[in-house]
Formats: structure tokens, sequence, C-alpha cells
């Protein structure tokens, strides 16, 4: 991604306001990149982004999902290694709306996009959610009669 884009530099400050506890001000940065966007793409990354600072599990899930319509919408190799963690934050979500089905089916494409992430800490972090995503279905499962 680009750090001079006006919406990256918009998001990259909601998350250093996520980091220091400043929430209001995160959610106030992340709205603005999602009002000044100007095209899939940077909307792609700002409802990414506020999709964090939902105060309910159904609007999370409706700004994951905007998100990845965008994702889609842009179709290029701008977005292919947003897609793991597009897939996590919907499966997150499916899984705390209590849809295991979802969960699971969106959890197991973030792992199967695996292979698009770079080698970084971020996508460490990535890589770890899902599986531990993964393995509280498996648990799930090998509670029920």
């Amino acid at each position: 991604m680009d750090p001079n884009n006006p919406i990256v530099k918009l998001c990259l400050d909601g998350m250093r306001a996520e980091g220091e506890n400043r929430f209001e001000e995160a959610r106030r940065l992340f709205t603005q990149a999602w009002d000044s966007h100007t095209d899939d793409f940077e909307a792609c990354i700002a409802a990414h982004f506020l999709a964090r600072q939902q105060d309910n599990p159904q609007d999370m899930l409706r700004w994951n999902q905007e998100a990845l319509a965008r994702a889609n919408a842009v179709g290029d190799e701008r977005v292919t290694s947003f897609y793991p963690s597009l897939y996590l934050n919907l499966g997150h979500c499916h899984e705390t709306l209590g849809d295991m089905d979802e969960a699971a089916r969106f959890y197991g494409l973030a792992s199967q996009g695996m292979d698009q992430l770079p080698d970084t800490r971020l996508s460490g972090m990535v890589r770890g959610a899902v599986e531990a995503g993964q393995k509280r279905l498996q648990n799930e499962e090998s509670k029920e009669p």
C-alpha cells in the first residue's frame, strides 16, 4: 500500500490511535477515510478498518461484508493480500453471531489464501488468528452430542 495515499494515511493514524486506546479518535479517522474514498480500493481499506470500531457484531459484519465487496470490485493484485484478513474478520463475525457453518467457511477461505501473504509480523498474526478460530470451531464440534 502506498503510505502517501490520503486514505492509507488516515487508516494508519487510526491504527495508531487504537494502539494508544484512543478509540473515539480511531473511529473518527476511519470514518473520515470512508467518507473520503475515491475508488473501490480505498473503500475496501476504509471499510476494513471501520469494521474494527463498531459497537455490535451485526455492524462489524456489515462493514466487513462491505470491505469484501469492494475488494472483489477492485479485482486486481492490490487487494490479493487483503483477502486472508478479510475472510478472517468475516469468520470471526459469523462465529460471534453463532453461525458456525459460515464461520468455518470463511476461516477456510482465509487459510487457503495464506500463501498470498508476505512473511511479516502482521501476516503471522493473521495466520495465528485463523488457526485459533478453526481450533475454536473444532472444539465446539467435539462438544456436540
